[in-house]
């Protein structure tokens, strides 16, 4: 079973066939940096800490204001890249991006810190879109889109593992301030190369303004939501503005279809979401990463206060999981080839169920060897599941819908993580009903019941193209 159309042409709006995999290069170095920078800070938070005098819960925000504002935005990245142009839209976010950086190494607060990681997300939900939409366009062959994409999901699943190795790194021998300043010499090579290797954008028929009370609502809800789960995850929480700032997330969230039925140029076109295999393939999407996050958040907190590692064996520890994940992704195109996506991504979920099993039943002063099966399943199962469920977010786009199609997609993973750590670390680390509760375990158990949704829906879902 494939989630891909047949058909396709290329496009020239995005390069030339003899750029191709230069353009690649270029975009996957720019999804590096946005993968690395989701776990980059990880293992420095102790470091940031001490410098600013900030506890656990108010460096909370310095990992998930990046991808909170990030994911909810990702959605507006994307509709701006079809109004406005790719191109145009691939080097303002990157330029945002890099400026977010060189911003958050010379933070000199943690309110400065935050405000920084919040930019970098709006840098990246605009160029993170626009960079996949590009690919999507330049790749319409399935079989050939489906190696790039390989390509794409190998280097941003390396860059999230590879985060806590440069973090550690840099934190242990530099200073944790140059986990963003780096970014910088390498943002220059992204915004040369695009303007060298990508076509610039063609005249666009008159421009749609933006739906603004839309960008707005969708921005607003993960935000509210994100912060009320983190305020209901406290030993004590206070129940009054846990419960409105959660309520007030929810009515942003009931909000925006209503105001995007009632738009002229709606943000995301409702009909966009008849295509059945698009909606199965970014709910499954949330899923999958919401397990994921959790447990690169776990297997981080196993290895700093479990094992009680430096910051560069915490980093070399996960690289494993990394070899596993570049394995993975190098052999998923001959996979889906012989099995379809639909079956490609379940098999991948289930994988990722398997390894969190496993690392949910494995105590907590285990030896570091103890937990490598359940580590190389679950990197296995990811490289191979978000390939397939990319492919499916990508189903039959346009030049007219790319933009938005990748947009939805990544939001769906951005947000599907942070979500998840928000919700599973948070339940499971509040004081649960008796003391001897595992709090690892309570995690990866609500990661095993959101995998066990996503492998059944796939299949159940995802036949027939469109909705009713």
């Amino acid at each position: 079973m494939s989630f891909l159309a047949r058909d396709g042409r290329p496009s020239a709006a995005v390069g030339r066939p003899r750029s191709r995999r230069l353009t690649l290069l270029v975009l996957a170095l720019l999804q590096f940096l946005i993968a690395v920078d989701v776990t980059v800070v990880n293992i420095a938070l102790p470091s940031i800490g001490t410098d600013f005098g900030a506890d656990a819960r108010q460096l909370t925000w310095v990992v998930t204001g990046y991808t909170v504002v990030g994911g909810g935005l990702l959605m507006v990245g994307g509709r701006i890249a079809d109004l406005h142009g790719r191109r145009r839209t691939l080097l303002l976010g990157a330029a945002v991006f890099g400026l977010a950086s060189l911003a958050a190494g010379l933070a000199t607060s943690l309110e400065m810190l935050v405000l920084a990681r919040f930019a970098q997300g709006a840098g990246e939900a605009l160029a993170a879109p626009a960079a996949m939409s590009t690919l999507a366009l330049l790749y319409p062959d399935p079989a050939a889109r489906s190696r790039a994409l390989g390509v794409w999901a190998a280097v941003a699943s390396s860059g999230l593992v590879l985060g806590f190795l440069l973090s550690g790194l840099i934190t242990q021998l530099l200073h944790w301030r140059w986990i963003f300043l780096i970014n910088l010499p390498l943002i220059a090579v992204v915004l040369v190369g695009v303007r060298v290797l990508v076509a610039p954008d063609g005249r666009r028929a008159a421009r749609q303004p933006l739906d603004l009370p839309g960008a707005l609502l969708l921005t607003a809800a993960p935000l509210l939501l994100i912060h009320g789960v983190i305020e209901w995850g406290e030993q004590r929480p206070d129940v009054l503005p846990a419960a409105g700032t959660t309520l007030a997330g929810v009515l942003c969230a009931l909000a925006f279809p209503v105001v995007e039925r009632r738009s002229p140029h709606p943000l995301v076109p409702l009909p966009f979401f008849r295509d059945r295999v698009r909606v199965v393939a970014n709910l499954a999407t949330a899923l999958l990463s919401a397990a994921l996050s959790t447990s690169f958040f776990l297997l981080t907190l196993f290895v700093q206060r479990d094992l009680g590692l430096s910051p560069i064996a915490a980093g070399l520890w996960f690289l494993p999981l990394a070899v596993a994940l570049i394995l993975a992704t190098v052999v998923v195109p001959g996979v889906l080839r012989r099995v379809g996506d639909a079956r490609g991504a379940v098999l991948g979920i289930v994988a990722t169920g398997l390894g969190c099993g496993w690392l949910a039943v494995s105590p907590s002063d285990s030896a570091a060897v103890a937990v490598l099966p359940g580590m190389v399943c679950v990197a296995s199962g990811m490289g191979v599941a978000l390939v397939a469920l990319q492919n499916a977010a990508l189903h039959s786009v346009t030049e007219d819908d790319a933009g938005i199609a990748s947009g939805v997609q990544r939001c769906a993973d951005q947000l599907g993580g942070a979500g998840g750590v928000a919700l599973y670390v948070g339940i499971g680390f509040s004081s649960l009903p008796g003391g001897d509760t595992d709090p690892y375990a309570v995690a990866y158990g609500m990661a095993i019941v959101g995998l066990t949704v996503a492998a059944i829906g796939v299949p159940l879902l995802s036949r027939g193209g469109r909705t009713a």
